[in-house]
């Protein structure tokens, strides 16, 4: 912790990731407006004190769907990352503990998923399972398992031979106490750095897939939507599309900061630094 907190940008990340969790948990006390009603009176109307950000082409208020969004980020980043890191984990110590043929058809299918860009495979199932939020997160979230099952798979390769793995096997410790009690807690600081630094790719996988159309629909407040349904008004009203792209790229640059700060803070070839 103290290594974290001396970390200026992890310092800096973990503000912006608290204020991102701030407003996503008290949207509906910081705004009074509905996220999904409009008033097309009040249509594309600028910033002013009634609507700090202004408001979209069906007259909603931007500031409002945009902390809306921020709540919607935060569950999108969570269960994706969530789903990522059990299965993966899972995955990659049996694998990696088992071994053999098992470790082999495990790897060769991580090497296919892997070998397609992340976006366009998630496209390839939206395409197969149908446009919508749900499975738009279920897609980023498959792409993201090779990533956990590579780490896992690896550190449960360079524990495995210790000592201590033996000494629990001569005392007849079974197959799933010997993963769970003295070989995945190694790979828990590891499994951190790439869950924070995935929530950032969660995010922005998810904004880019709705911003496609494969994603949310234009009434629910999701940022990449947003962006999307708010493109042909870009010329004539800036703050449509300005405000919510910045909001993508503050809390994704505030994830990565933190992962960064984490990986050098657990780091043990870096403890020994001032």
């Amino acid at each position: 912790m103290r290594r974290l907190l001396r970390h200026r940008g992890a310092v800096a990340g973990g503000l912006i990731v608290l204020a991102f969790v701030f407003v996503a948990l008290a949207a509906p006390w910081l705004t009074p407006y509905d996220p999904r009603a409009g008033d097309l009176a009040e249509a594309l109307l600028p910033p002013s004190p009634g609507h700090p950000l202004g408001t979209d082409y069906a007259g909603r208020d931007l500031a409002t769907r945009l902390a809306y969004g921020a709540r919607l980020s935060l569950e999108v980043g969570i269960l994706v990352v969530g789903m990522a890191v059990v299965v993966g984990s899972l995955w990659g110590a049996v694998a990696g503990y088992v071994g053999g043929w098992f470790d082999l058809l495990s790897m060769r299918a991580v090497d296919v998923m892997l070998a397609f860009p992340s976006l366009l495979l998630a496209i390839l199932m939206i395409a197969i399972l149908g446009p919508s939020l749900t499975n738009a997160m279920l897609a980023v979230g498959i792409v993201a398992i090779p990533n956990y099952v590579r780490l896992v798979r690896s550190v449960v390769l360079g524990v495995k031979p210790k000592e201590f793995v033996e000494a629990a096997r001569a005392e007849g410790a079974g197959f799933w106490r010997i993963l769970w009690r003295h070989v995945l807690p190694h790979a828990f600081a590891p499994l951190l750095v790439q869950a924070t630094l995935g929530v950032a790719t969660a995010i922005l996988d998810t904004a880019g897939l709705s911003f496609l159309g494969l994603g949310a629909d234009a009434r629910t407040p999701e940022w990449g939507s947003m962006l999307a349904h708010s493109k042909e008004y870009f010329r004539t009203a800036t703050w449509t599309m300005t405000y919510p792209g910045l909001a993508i790229m503050t809390v994704v640059l505030g994830f990565n900061l933190l992962g960064d700060g984490l990986r050098d803070a657990l780091d043990p070839r870096l403890r020994g630094r001032p």
